[in-house]
């Protein structure tokens, strides 16, 4: 009986069931990953590159900061938060993205935006 469901299943039963488990997995975390959020549409006018930590470089420390941005509405960034990302970089990264301009909007929103700092190779 095995061999018949192997051959009308090329993965078989089991295989089918992990790969259908496996993309359930990737489907649940799409969505916790890439929440709708509909502050995030504000286009950046003006961006303002981070000053990279010396110590940083120095200990070849890189990655990705994801700052959380209170915008008014005329486009000036009000308060930052950092969201994740390495606390040496963080600070780098909100004092740049609070020197961002965004576009006109007709209330404050909140927008996320993500700092990437790489380590020269």
């Amino acid at each position: 009986m095995n061999q018949v469901c192997s051959t009308t299943h090329p993965y078989g039963l089991r295989k089918a069931g992990m790969l259908l488990f496996q993309a359930a997995a990737l489907g649940l975390l799409l969505a916790i990953a890439l929440p709708a959020r509909a502050g995030d549409d504000r286009a950046i006018k003006t961006r303002v590159a981070p000053v990279y930590p010396e110590i940083a470089k120095r200990m070849k420390i890189a990655g990705l900061v994801r700052i959380e941005a209170t915008v008014d509405p005329q486009g000036k960034v009000k308060e930052v938060k950092t969201v994740s990302g390495n606390h040496m970089l963080s600070v780098a990264a909100e004092d740049a993205v609070r020197q961002w301009k965004f576009a006109p909007a007709p209330e404050d929103s909140t927008v996320n935006v993500d700092v990437n700092f790489a380590a020269a190779q």
